[in-house]
């Protein structure tokens, strides 16, 4: 297949929307599977328009998202301020290199630093930059600060843990899929169950210079850890000269109820990766954000990103910041959260074995009996997209912005999926 002679022509003169209108989801297969490398798996729904917590296919039909691209889109689809913001800035400039001071990123690592109650800010763009970013500051601090002898600082790291997809993360990760046909791998890293703070303490050796983890593990199953916790590994930390790093991507900026979920305890992280909805669902952007003393240890040189601090990015994550509190978000999630979990947890099938998670981040898990694959199927034909994680779990994480009339209408979706999946 080649593209015809006026395709260009014609992405100038039409316009590349107008053009994508007109595939068909087969004509979206075809392409996908030829031309498009095969690391996901996606369901068969070609998504052209969404809005809100809507998104509709090319035929029309109407889905509940709720996959939320994995709580990326916690503003919805199209948030209109975070739109005109972007809008806004395209009439000014978009892309500068950090080799200049610019306002608007200034104005954004003020911004979140202050939001995420730390002092400075390396803005990045992916989730799995802003873990690599706090994952080579904690080792320079360990080898400039605390002097841990070159080449032997650890990260204690937790069992069943995602952050992200690089060589570096990979590697340390628990899943053996993620791993297979992809090493060697970056050494300095101990995994220990998570949620045990005994086997922390164990872990812990003079060449310890960081723990990183997740507050709730998202991608491991919506995996909550013992009350506590948090509180501990915070203190267990501080007593060893050791820093805290919470790797926030999917569970901040609201989406458990709080601003992030390490603040249901005493858990004040010394280092923090945020990132998919500081892109008010528009834009990849993301930060490590920490406290000075540790930040202060990078020097010209030692770390950057071509796109990472840019000032469209940075008008968009200010917004995205400024409607999260404006329209108060966290307990918007908080009470629409524990709406969804009781509807959930009173839905008439024994198939569904726990209900679990705080705020908008929540997951169903079933039992052996439960044809997931079919499921998830019938979830789609319903009108809800979403996919099963880990442990036999189907993650919910919608915008943030769901009104309580479509919980109801959403868990009344499942139900009709449920009825005709067992």
């Amino acid at each position: 297949m080649s593209l015809p002679n006026d395709f260009w022509r014609s992405v100038l003169k039409r316009g590349f929307r107008s053009m994508a209108e007109e595939e068909s989801l087969n004509d979206v297969k075809k392409q996908f599977q030829q031309y498009s490398t095969h690391n996901y798996k996606p369901l068969p729904v070609n998504l052209i328009k969404g809005d809100g917590v809507y998104v509709w296919d090319e035929e029309g039909n109407e889905y509940l998202d709720f996959i939320g691209t994995y709580s990326a889109t916690a503003h919805g689809h199209l948030n209109p301020a975070v739109v005109k913001a972007l809008k806004d800035q395209l009439d000014s400039v978009a892309v500068v290199s950090r080799a200049f001071y610019n306002a608007e990123v200034g104005l954004f690592c003020q911004a979140l630093a202050e939001y995420c109650e730390l002092d400075m800010v390396c803005p990045m763009n992916s989730g799995a930059e802003a873990n690599e970013t706090c994952i080579k500051l904690a080792r320079k601090w360990g080898y400039t600060v605390k002097e841990v002898p070159d080449n032997q600082a650890e990260i204690l790291v937790f069992q069943d843990n995602f952050h992200g997809r690089t060589t570096t993360i990979v590697g340390f990760s628990t899943e053996e899929a993620y791993k297979h046909n992809f090493g060697p791998f970056t050494p300095g890293f101990k995994v220990v169950p998570f949620g045990d703070i005994e086997a922390v303490k164990a872990a812990i050796t003079p060449n310890t210079v960081a723990v990183l983890g997740e507050p709730i593990q998202a991608e491991g199953g919506i995996i909550i850890p013992p009350k506590g916790f948090l509180a501990d590994l915070r203190r267990v930390c501080t007593e060893n000269n050791v820093l805290l790093i919470w790797d926030e991507v999917q569970t901040g900026f609201c989406r458990t109820g709080k601003r992030f979920a390490w603040q249901y305890e005493d858990a004040k992280p010394d280092l923090l990766a945020v990132g998919k909805p500081l892109g008010g669902g528009l834009l990849p952007v993301s930060a490590a954000v920490g406290r000075k003393e540790i930040m202060e240890v990078f020097q010209p040189g030692d770390h950057g990103s071509t796109f990472g601090g840019n000032p469209l990015a940075a008008a968009v994550a200010i917004t995205a910041l400024a409607v999260m509190e404006e329209e108060h978000y966290a307990e918007q999630s908080t009470a629409m959260g524990n709406l969804m979990r009781s509807l959930l947890s009173n839905l008439p099938y024994s198939q569904i074995v726990d209900v679990r998670g705080k705020g908008l981040l929540i997951g169903f898990e079933v039992d052996e009996t439960v044809d997931t694959v079919k499921l998830s199927a019938n979830l789609t034909k319903n009108g809800i997209l979403t996919k099963e994680t880990r442990n036999r779990t189907f993650r919910l994480t919608p915008p943030l912005t769901i009104p309580e009339g479509i919980v109801r209408e959403a868990v009344g979706r499942i139900d009709a999926a449920f009825a005709a999946t067992i």
